[in-house]
């Protein structure tokens, strides 16, 4: 199979008919062999119902139904896991990405040889509230990561070899960072192409600005995990090993203090009334902690079976 088209969605009933005949009019016209897998994550309208009608006049139309809402990664790692095609495409269900630009991705992951080809959308329709914060999102994206050449990680039009979407796990809101994990799960050769963005035609936006918030924090854990996720000792072992190396020392000289006065026959002072005394100690308990936090994650080493297991009520296959 040529093609696989992942298409996570949240209420969309009514741009579903229009998304599938379209993409089926790009893959016909390309002689593409194809499958069309929508997860439909715990959506309250009739999407489910559009996703059966879609299925029972078209095979190549798949569908995968959550019994309740979680997320647009689970929805993609649902996707990822059943997609059977050498590239795989994933969209939005709103029809601002355009399944014109299937052919062009599909080549460029055959022939120019990318592991993953992410979407920028150079023109937007979307207003200044939520263009202006994405530019700020994705150039620290940029700089954290290490991929320079994206300027827009967070559009939902991208392609991928397959091997790429076997190889990551994208599990909470990670769904923004795929080029991330892509790269840390060792797939460098990222490429980027300009799409056409359109405005949303049917519904309203599921998203908030609190994405914006939760993205910087996904992304500080992203690049703690790279850095550091199959070897937290390297961080809380250090960090601890300092804090109580520095306690220590505090304390040695506290100690000294106290023999000196001693020898200078002040024999009241004592070493609890000194405020270094105290924070010493502190310092040396912290120190302590993070060592053995760091112990215990190397013991972990994010290892959480039910991460990504999500109810599922119905599927077509």
């Amino acid at each position: 199979m040529n093609i696989s088209v992942v298409v996570p969605l949240y209420n969309e009933a009514e741009s579903l008919p229009e998304l599938a005949s379209w993409i089926e009019d790009v893959m016909n016209k390309n002689g593409f062999t194809y499958e069309i897998l929508f997860v439909n994550d715990g959506s309250t309208d009739d999407s489910w119902n559009v996703i059966e009608g879609l299925n029972k006049s078209n095979p190549c139309i798949k569908g995968v139904s959550f019994r309740r809402n979680y997320g647009k990664s689970p929805a993609l790692f649902t996707g990822f896991e059943r997609a059977q095609g050498d590239v795989v495409i994933t969209m939005d269900a709103d029809l601002q990405d355009s399944p014109d630009e299937i052919p062009e991705l599909y080549r460029m992951i055959t022939e120019d040889g990318y592991d993953l080809v992410s979407g920028w959308k150079k023109k937007r329709y979307d207003p200044l509230s939520k263009t202006i914060p994405t530019k700020l999102f994705n150039a620290t994206a940029r700089k954290v990561s290490g991929i320079h050449n994206l300027h827009d990680f967070n559009c939902g039009l991208k392609a991928y070899r397959r091997e790429v979407v076997k190889h990551i796990e994208v599990y909470g809101d990670m769904h923004r960072y795929v080029p991330y994990l892509a790269k840390n799960a060792g797939f460098n050769k990222i490429g980027e192409k300009v799409v056409q963005h359109q405005a949303r035609k049917y519904g309203v936006t599921k998203f908030g600005l609190d994405r914006f918030v939760n993205g910087y924090l996904d992304l500080l854990t992203l690049w703690f995990q790279a850095k550091f996720g199959v070897k937290p000792m390297h961080f809380f072992g250090l960090m601890g090993s300092l804090m109580f190396l520095i306690g220590f020392i505090a304390v040695i000289l506290v100690g000294a203090i106290k023999l000196f006065n001693m020898w200078a026959g002040n024999h009241y002072i004592l070493v609890t009334d000194s405020p270094y005394f105290y924070l010493s100690l502190t310092a040396m308990i912290i120190g302590s902690q993070l060592f053995l936090a760091g112990f215990l994650g190397e013991l972990i080493i994010r290892n959480s079976p039910e991460r990504n297991r999500y109810e599922i009520s119905k599927e077509l296959e």
